[in-house]
């Protein structure tokens, strides 16, 4: 089960009176990692010296206990490169050491938030289940050799366990949401550009999307606070949306009976438990139909944006090829199957998909589904790893073609003592409704502090 440890605000108090320091968090953290040994959260957490030498560093800078992450720790999928550190994207053939740092997390840094290490994912980050690995396959903290979902697998353990209080990862087709569904943490996917993307290596480069892990809304209004930034030199950056000012919210939801399970009944009976406690929050709710954005999900790997993958990769699978795991060499294969006439076919069918979801929204503000429909075991994916990608993905999929905002929230479990997901998805750039829908379901008084002031603004029509 989840054992989330201290959060960003309890962090920070701690080290702004004085009973902590960034020092005793930093060995906290490395005695956590060193306990659980290899267990497929890290590929190269930095060592417990050059940690400890951080955390003091970060100490003796002028105004230490005034920055807004000061010495709180954070991990960062291996896809986004930190400088001195290795980029692997899981394929030891393929890694680099990185000469920069991605913007993003220098933000973080620059923030007094101190950096622990890269963590585990799904090769290329192309997959959903996190055993697309040559490394140590991670295991959801749910246990029964449960997958921990991908291609983010390390980062949503590395938060689940309370190693660290956030990460940052990415999500292009659920990369962020899958797996923390199943590790029961919050993963959330601001709207397309908010969060610089120089310095992450691309899966689908006009899809991609810098994520944040975390256990609360607050932790993760936090470091928003500090990451989020236009960048010009990130062709998709764009600034953010309005703050949500309150008033009543309208909560798309399809019918029960077009939601699939695939046969899981625990998971559809803790499904309906929860949407019959969402009516009680005090929502507006409004049926809706979710086929336009399944069938848009249906694109991504059926449609040619698979073959976007091959613009950074091909050059490495033709030289490499046994260097790459068979499943993703066989995925990123099927891209060279594309013509330009399927190509322009699919962005036309997604364009009239994305027009009818538009009008969805003069309707509904959010729209609430399971995150996930069922789970799996570690061994039930390598016995048919396509199938069972593509089941995680069912509800995640569309999020990023349809340049939508969306956040997995934890809602309980199952009968069987597996995690329940539910996800808020709004259009883009209602980032701040979706977080404030995410706060309301979590029970959680979301404070949000902006530009160093800090105010209330959940609780609305309670």
């Amino acid at each position: 089960m989840q054992n989330s440890g201290p959060s960003v605000a309890e962090i920070l108090a701690s080290h702004e009176s004085g009973s902590g320091s960034p020092t005793k968090t930093a060995a906290r953290v490395a005695d956590a990692i060193a306990a659980r040994g290899d267990d497929g959260t890290w590929i190269t957490p930095v060592p417990r010296d050059e940690l400890l030498a951080a955390a003091a560093e970060i100490e003796r800078r002028p105004g230490a206990r005034t920055l807004p992450l000061y010495g709180v720790p954070f991990g960062v999928k291996d896809s986004i490169d930190v400088a001195g550190r290795p980029t692997t994207l899981a394929c030891p053939d393929f890694a680099y050491t990185a000469t920069e740092t991605a913007p993003a997390v220098q933000r973080l840094l620059d923030a007094g938030a101190l950096f622990v290490g890269k963590t585990n994912l799904d090769q290329f980050a192309t997959g959903l289940n996190g055993t697309r690995t040559p490394y140590t396959v991670p295991r959801s903290v749910f246990g029964g050799n449960m997958i921990s979902g991908g291609s983010s697998s390390g980062s949503a353990l590395a938060v689940a366990l309370g190693e660290v209080p956030f990460c940052v990862a990415t999500d292009t087709a659920g990369s962020g949401r899958v797996p923390a569904a199943l590790n029961g943490i919050v993963g959330w996917k601001p709207s397309r550009g908010l969060i610089s993307t120089v310095g992450l290596v691309p899966a689908c480069r006009s899809l991609d999307c810098m994520t944040l892990m975390a256990t609360r809304i607050d932790d993760l209004d936090r470091v928003f606070e500090v990451i989020a930034a236009e960048d010009p030199d990130d062709p998709w950056s764009r600034p953010r949306g309005p703050r949500f000012g309150g008033g009543t919210i309208r909560v798309g939801l399809p019918p029960e009976a077009e939601l699939d399970f695939f046969g899981d009944a625990p998971m559809r009976v803790a499904h309906s438990a929860f949407r019959n406690r969402l009516g009680r929050l005090g929502f507006d709710e409004v049926p809706i139909g979710s086929a336009p954005l399944l069938a848009a999900g249906e694109l991504l790997y059926a449609g040619p944006w698979v073959a976007e993958r091959l613009v950074e990769f091909d050059s490495f699978l033709t030289t490499h090829p046994d260097s790459v795991l068979p499943v993703i060499r066989e995925i990123l294969s099927t891209g060279y199957g594309f013509d330009a006439i399927e190509v322009f076919r699919a962005q036309q069918e997604l364009q009239r998909l994305r027009s009818v979801v538009a009008r969805m929204w003069a309707e509904v503000d959010v729209i609430v589904m399971p995150t996930i429909g069922t789970t799996f075991t570690v061994d039930q994916v390598l016995a048919d790893p396509i199938a069972t990608n593509t089941i995680l993905g069912h509800y995640t999929h569309f999020g990023n073609l349809l340049d939508l905002t969306a956040i997995a929230v934890p809602v309980g479990t199952t009968s069987d003592g597996r995690p329940a997901s539910a996800m808020v998805l709004g259009p883009a750039l209602a980032d701040d409704l979706v977080l404030a829908v995410a706060a309301r379901i979590l029970d959680e008084p979301r404070t949000v502090q902006a530009r160093g002031n800090i105010r209330l603004v959940q609780k609305e029509n309670r």
